[in-house]
């Protein structure tokens, strides 16, 4: 990734904060048939090893985690909140025009070898803990054991289990950091007026920033 050092982030506790709340991980691995990416929810385990440990799973009928390459490290990517910044926010394009729209955004990437599994005893602890991340706020969450355990076994035998060591972590805060102040006043500003929560969420990112 490219990522120059004004816009890096290497607070640990921050990225893995990110991959917490990102809705959806691309596992993206190289295989027999060249890249390869599936788009899915995983879990971090943030105790395990120097930089946490990814968890996850595919369907048994993806040709992914067949051709993967376990030589090569498998990277993971998670983006955070996202949003457009339009040249007139700045007031540089007031005093010279010279400026020309751009985006902000948040994103984590984890790389490191990863290892599949199939085996019930590993799998049902996973998807219970995937389904209780995501059930947990809701008024009536459901819950694994609410359906019965021949079928859940049934949906178990579909699915291949992955276990990801993050070896290198890399953090990407693109906030108008390479800006003046003025001009980051001014897309703080853009921002805030906007109706998307994710223009305002950026926003808030940059008044912490700064």
């Amino acid at each position: 990734m490219y990522n120059p050092s004004h816009f890096r982030e290497e607070r640990l506790d921050v990225l893995h904060q990110t991959i917490i709340q990102a809705r959806l991980c691309s596992l993206v691995t190289l295989g027999s048939d060249g890249l390869d990416a599936s788009h899915i929810p995983v879990l971090l385990e943030a105790g395990e090893g120097p930089n946490g440990t990814l968890y996850g799973h595919l369907a048994r009928g993806n040709s992914q985690w067949k051709q993967t390459d376990k030589d090569v490290e498998a990277l993971a990517i998670f983006l955070g909140a996202d949003a457009y910044v339009s040249p007139s926010w700045y007031p540089a394009k007031a005093e010279h025009g010279k400026v020309v729209p751009t985006w902000n955004f948040v994103t984590v990437h984890a790389r490191g070898s990863i290892e599949f599994f199939d085996d019930r005893d590993r799998l049902l602890p996973l998807v219970t803990k995937l389904t209780n991340k995501h059930e947990g706020k809701r008024t009536a969450p459901w819950a694994v054991s609410d359906a019965p355990a021949d079928f859940i076994d049934g949906h178990l035998k579909a699915l291949i289990g992955f276990r990801l060591p993050i070896a290198r972590i890399e953090g990407k805060w693109k906030l108008s950091q390479n800006r003046s102040e003025a001009d980051q006043r001014g897309v703080v500003a853009g921002l805030r007026a906007s109706t998307d929560p994710a223009d305002r969420t950026i926003a808030d990112l940059m008044d912490k920033r700064s």
